[in-house]
């Protein structure tokens, strides 16, 4: 960009309805500065804020992005300074009237003839990626299940092309939390759902001391 062009007086327009535009320029523009459009500043007017494109009368509409932010509190002049001084500002819209945030709409066409590349599983359910997960009931066999992922990462994984990955689903708890303890069912709820994740084998893989143990129907 060349040192005009840099120094050359510019607005934004965020949308074409709006009367006010952004001054971007580093530092502002002082008044009397013409823009290319012809339009003259009577004000300065700070980099970022709004400058009048047109005459505004007392009571008129400031739109900006084509929404009323305000209503002149009294004549503003094309090539005016907008600042919140020179405006009512409008109530706030109830959170359930907010057109973006509640507009509903039209639900898109089914796409037909596209494929992506995955697997179906028995149940009609699809996944992306085949890989065994294997996790632990107790934090106790922690070193184990990162023991057996590196042994099968080395010397299985090879031989299965079909296999991603295989990954170790580690956590903190340890032998003395019961399967009927308080709050147990958050930690065995969470490893079920994971193990049954439908980007895992068909077959989860758990690994426990004897005295613990739980399975991904529990």
């Amino acid at each position: 960009m060349t040192a005009k062009a840099i120094s050359e007086p510019r607005y934004i327009l965020m949308h074409e309805a709006d009367n006010v535009a952004i001054v971007v320029n580093d530092g502002g523009l002082p008044a009397g500065t013409v823009f290319p459009s012809g339009l003259t500043l009577c004000d300065k007017v700070p980099q970022g804020h709004k400058v009048a494109l047109g005459d505004v009368p007392r009571g008129g509409i400031v739109r900006r992005y084509n929404v009323p932010i305000g209503y002149a509190l009294k004549d503003i002049a094309a090539g005016c300074w907008v600042h919140e001084r020179l405006l009512d500002m409008p109530a706030a819209r109830g959170l359930e009237g907010l057109p973006m945030a509640t507009v509903r709409p039209e639900p898109l066409p089914p796409l037909e003839g596209h494929t992506f590349e995955g697997f179906r599983n028995l149940d009609g359910s699809v996944g992306t990626r085949n890989i065994l997960a294997i996790t632990q009931t107790v934090q106790c066999v922690a070193g184990v299940v990162e023991f057996a992922v590196q042994r099968i990462k080395a010397e299985l994984l090879p031989r299965f092309p079909n296999v991603d990955d295989v990954v170790g689903l580690e956590h903190s708890y340890g032998c003395g939390v019961a399967i009927d303890a308080p709050g147990a069912k958050i930690p065995i709820r969470t490893l079920r759902n994971i193990s049954l994740n439908r980007t895992s084998a068909a077959k989860s893989c758990s690994s426990a001391w004897a005295a613990k143990s739980s399975s991904p129907n529990a």
